[in-house]
């Protein structure tokens, strides 16, 4: 995967090898935090849908490429979770898009490798809230 100069990358970028896939990442990651932050969510874009679903999602508010990881607050945290060997994924149709509209109106914009990466810029996001208050 190639990443924008603008868009902060958590997570080891030289990591080859084995690694869970990043629903499994999700999933252990939302467990983790879905305590702290009950609010936040994972706005469902993916899957198979028929051109007639497709308009109708759209046509009440579903944006195309959605970040996995949106928590809504005064600095908003938006993050693409990735899998740790980000060679084993890809970019989704507009997901770039939507990250660089996100960071041009001044949220907390992402990509995590993994659960554990996120967990750092979760962190980092937190630390960062707090100065800007």
């Amino acid at each position: 995967m190639k990443f924008p100069k603008w868009l902060k990358v958590y997570g080891n970028l030289e990591y080859r090898g084995a690694c869970p896939p990043e629903s499994a990442e999700q999933i252990t990651l939302f467990n983790i935090i879905r305590k702290e932050y009950p609010h936040a969510l994972h706005p469902r874009n993916e899957g198979k849908r028929t051109t007639q679903q497709v308009q109708r999602q759209k046509a009440e508010g579903m944006t195309a490429g959605a970040a996995d990881i949106i928590i809504p607050s005064g600095l908003a945290f938006v993050c693409e979770l990735k899998r740790q060997d980000h060679t084993k994924s890809v970019w989704q149709p507009k997901q770039l898009d939507f990250l660089k509209s996100c960071y041009d109106s001044g949220a907390f914009v992402c990509v995590a490798l993994g659960y554990k990466s996120a967990l750092e810029a979760i962190e980092e996001w937190k630390e960062q809230s707090k100065r800007n208050k």
